[in-house]
């Protein structure tokens, strides 16, 4: 599954709208105005909460955690690193995903196991405020999305230090 990752600058936190590869809505990404540290709530086109991002406060190292119906389901942590940025979707058990790539250049993949099972491109979509998202079928698209924004979230933070 192919989707657009599109940021809306013109708005009170931090916003996303989330379509298919025809443009058809497929997830909305509410950020809360006022909150300390990030709160995100990934809906569907109907405003129904699939997912909740929240920014673990007073870490080392940036964490979020990711509540699916309202229980924790994975945490995105910025792995340290001397030279490069490196993430680590951790999903209890055995499923984890490194995320590895250029993430400023938003040009980075999803690896389970030895397995590619998604990537992210900017070259999908030529404009600026815009990246894809590509997924493997059978994958937890959920979770690739979320870790998706937790990384531009870290990223906007970063910039902005």
């Amino acid at each position: 599954m192919l989707y657009r990752v599109k940021e809306k600058f013109w708005s009170w936190g931090n916003d996303f709208s989330i379509t298919d590869a025809d443009g058809k809505p497929c997830f909305l990404v509410d950020g809360a105005a006022f909150s300390w540290g990030d709160d995100l709530s990934v809906q569907d086109p109907d405003g129904r909460e699939l997912a909740r991002i929240t920014q673990k406060l007073f870490s080392f190292m940036p964490r979020y955690r990711i509540y699916i119906g309202g229980e924790f389901f994975a945490e995105v942590i910025k792995e340290w690193t001397w030279f490069k940025k490196n993430f680590t979707l951790d999903v209890p058990g055995p499923n984890d995903y490194a995320i590895e790539g250029s993430f400023w250049e938003h040009e980075f993949e999803f690896v389970r196991g030895r397995h590619v099972v998604a990537r992210v491109s900017k070259d999908y979509w030529n404009w600026t405020d815009s990246y894809g998202v590509s997924i493997e079928e059978g994958e937890d698209d959920i979770s690739i999305i979320c870790a998706c924004i937790v990384i531009d979230q870290v990223l906007h933070d970063d910039k902005n230090d």
